[in-house]
Parts: C-alpha cells; structure tokens; sequence
C-alpha cells in the first residue's frame, strides 16, 4: 500500500492594507472626505489662533451656523433626488415677516402656525412645478425665489419688525452644559439633523429618495411613486423653513426683509462640501452637518486671523469647486 503526502491547502491572503486604502476606495466613502476637512482645518485654526477653541467661540461657531444648518437640511433632500433650490432662503425670510407681523394682533402661537403653513405652501408650489408639470427644479426656484424675494418686501414695506422677547424667540434662549453656553437654537438644528438621519436611513421613504436621486427610470419600474416622492420632499422642505425662519428670529429678533440674502448659496455650499453629490442619490444630512461646520470654522477662523471677508468668500469658492471636482472623479470612478 502507498502513500502520498497531502500539501496543505494554502490559507487564504488578505490583501495587504495599502490595496484596501486606494484613493477610489476612500473616494467612495462620502463622509470620511469632509470630516478630514473639518479636523484640519480645526488644527490649523487653533494653532493660528490661541482663542479659537475656547468654550465661547466654539458656541458662537454654533450659534452662527444654526439658520443656514437648518436650511441646509432641506437642500440635501431636495439634491439627493438630483434637484436644487434656490429659493428655501427667501422662504424662510418670507416666513420671518409674516411671524412678526401675524404674532402683534393674533399671538405667538397663531404666528407660528401662519408661518408653517405659508412655508407649506411654498414647498407644495416648488413640489406641484416640478412633479405635475415636470419643469426643472433649477428653474422653477429660481423663478420662486425671485418672486418671494420681491413679496417679501412688498409685504413688509421694506422695513424691520422687532419681535418682543417670547416663544418666537425661545431658540435664541442660552443655557450652559457645565461651563459650556449654547442655545436651543442649536438643540433644535441638531434634533433636526437627527430626525431627517433617522428618516433617510431607517424608513422606506428615506430608501425612496435615494433610489429616485441615484436612477428615476429604475425606480419607477421598481413600483415607486416617484412624482409622490419627489412632492414629499418639497413638502418636508417647506417644514424645515419654517423651523429655520423660527430659529432666525430667536438668534436675532428682528424680522429684515433683506435678511440671508446668501442663504441659498450657503446652503449649497454646505450640502456640497459635506459629501452629498449633485447628481443625486449618493451622501446624507450627517455630511451636510459637518460641511455646514466646515464653513462656520472657516468664517470663524479666518476672522480671527485678520482675513478680510471678501477673501472669505474667495476661500469658500474654491472650497465647493475642490468638492465638486472630487464628486465628478468619485462619480467616474464608480460608473
């Protein structure tokens, strides 16, 4: 009888980590981009600058980016179903007006509620343009905006309306967590970033408005109500002004018609620096907070160090073109 020697089957290699770290695989996870961002640019700053992580200046950072963060929560519903708008600012300074001037004859209350259901109303204009008569949400904004632009100041006369201490300016109300000050405007943009993570990641609705952002055509063969989809989220847009117009008055009381007149273009900013690509369905409102905060430390820091705003603002330019640029190749990379 024979016998044979059995070779032991070679075990199984990992690749080595150099493989598994390549610039497309990191490129493909759209959060780990601006949470690098945000770590530098927190390192450069506080070297710069030996206040910039002080208590204080980390809440006013916050407290500055709690209307445009907001805001920023409906723009990256609106781009993740490859869309955009132009006009969730004006609606939330529309929304502003109409609050102060509603809350003198009727009460807060009243003017809370008038002010959600005008910013509805909006949403349910942008949303009916878009899905019924299929027109492109670029121009059907920019049209909205201009017009609620124009209302806006035809309905406050072109003037400012103080708003007396109380429920519509409860978000601007400061409480401290130790030795640390904040507002609950800040809890109310955090608890809205929670609620919409919640709702894109753990519902089908969420499921939904990333398969009609990443593929339509396959999405309605799927089953999916896209034109119901695609008017929910304009919908949910309207809310989230509100809440922002809400938020405006409790950081500062007075309703100006020529309020956050950048509002639309931050907002963008924000969505875009934080991951979510403009073609639709790929990134989150996660992203979105840290690029909102990428933009609030780079206002922040560069004021501290002296820079001038225009620069400012040639600085954050460029910043939303690195991004888009790192979009596009990620986008090519994966087709």
């Amino acid at each position: 009888m024979t016998s044979s020697n059995t070779a032991a089957a070679p075990a199984t290699e990992k690749p080595p980590v150099s493989s598994r770290f390549t610039v497309g695989n990191i490129l493909r996870e759209p959060l780990l981009g601006p949470m690098v961002a945000l770590v530098l640019a927190v390192i450069v700053f506080s070297a710069i600058s030996d206040s910039f992580l002080n208590p204080q200046n980390v809440s006013l950072i916050l407290q500055q980016s709690v209307v445009v963060g907001i805001l920023a929560v409906g723009q990256t519903l609106i781009i993740l179903t490859s869309g955009i708008d132009l006009s969730i600012g004006a609606v939330a300074v529309f929304g502003t007006i109409v609050m102060a001037q509603t809350a003198g004859a009727n009460g807060p209350m009243v003017a809370l509620g008038s002010t959600l259901l005008v910013c509805l109303a909006f949403g349910a204009i942008n949303g009916g343009l878009v899905t019924v008569l299929r027109l492109p949400p670029f121009i059907v904004t920019l049209g909205t905006f201009t017009a609620i632009q124009a209302a806006t100041r035809l309905l406050a006369g072109s003037e400012t309306y103080r708003v007396e201490q109380g429920p519509l300016t409860f978000l601007g109300t400061s409480f401290k967590i130790g030795s640390f000050s904040t507002t609950y405007g800040v809890v109310a943009m955090l608890l809205v970033y929670l609620v919409m993570w919640y709702a894109l990641s753990q519902t089908s609705w969420g499921k939904h408005i990333y398969a009609v952002g990443g593929n339509p055509q396959a999405s309605n063969l799927s089953g999916i109500k896209s034109g119901r989809v695609l008017f929910s989220v304009y919908i949910v847009t309207g809310v989230i002004a509100a809440i922002a117009a809400w938020a405006a008055l409790g950081r500062i009381p007075n309703a100006d018609p020529n309020a956050y007149q950048n509002a639309n273009l931050e907002t963008i900013t924000a969505v875009v620096i934080g991951g979510t690509s403009l073609f639709g369905g790929r990134g989150g409102v996660i992203g979105t907070l840290v690029g909102t905060l990428i933009v609030g430390v780079l206002r922040n820091g560069l004021t501290q160090a002296g820079v001038d705003s225009l620069y400012q603002n040639i600085a954050t330019g460029i910043l939303v073109i690195v991004a888009v640029a790192v979009d596009q190749f990620a986008r090519r990379r994966s087709q």
